[in-house]
């Protein structure tokens, strides 16, 4: 068994979708990155190259790199998971928390768990997603941001 820890945050900016989960969500602003700024995904591919001991995101997506201008980041996360079941890893389960002052993520979330699930191949049971703010705290409470944490659990 191998545990991989994964978090992200991006600023909220106009001119953007605002994409989590591989979900466009309602919003006014979008996360800003070179990607398509998925804070969720990014967290999840980051705990998965964790706990298989590749290395982080930036390193195997640079944001220097014109290629991943804009990508959609359930791509990123497929070439992810290709890697870790090259490497005989199966996902056990994903805990994630997005933590966002508004908009509210919980009608998303069924939504994310499908999209996810069929991106990673395992059930939607095995993916947990909750839903948090900052009551009003630091630059997330603010609504400047939005975080994302998440857990994995691999089995080899």
């Amino acid at each position: 068994m191998r545990v991989g820890i994964g978090y992200d945050i991006h600023r909220l900016t106009e001119g953007r979708d605002l994409i989590i989960g591989g979900v466009k969500i309602t919003n006014e602003k979008g996360l800003l990155g070179h990607s398509d700024a998925d804070v969720l995904i990014h967290a999840i591919i980051d705990a998965l190259l964790g706990a298989t001991g590749l290395d982080d995101i930036g390193t195997i997506f640079p944001d220097t790199d014109p290629k991943y201008k804009d990508a959609d980041s359930t791509k990123l996360l497929k070439f992810v998971i290709d890697e870790i079941e090259r490497k005989e890893y199966r996902i056990v389960n994903i805990d994630s928390n997005i933590i966002a002052q508004a908009p509210k993520m919980m009608p998303y979330i069924p939504k994310m768990k499908s999209v996810l699930s069929k991106v990673l191949g395992i059930a939607p049971s095995q993916i947990s997603i909750k839903a948090k703010t900052k009551e009003k705290l630091d630059s997330v409470g603010e609504g400047l941001a939005i975080e994302a944490n998440a857990v994995v659990l691999l089995s080899d």
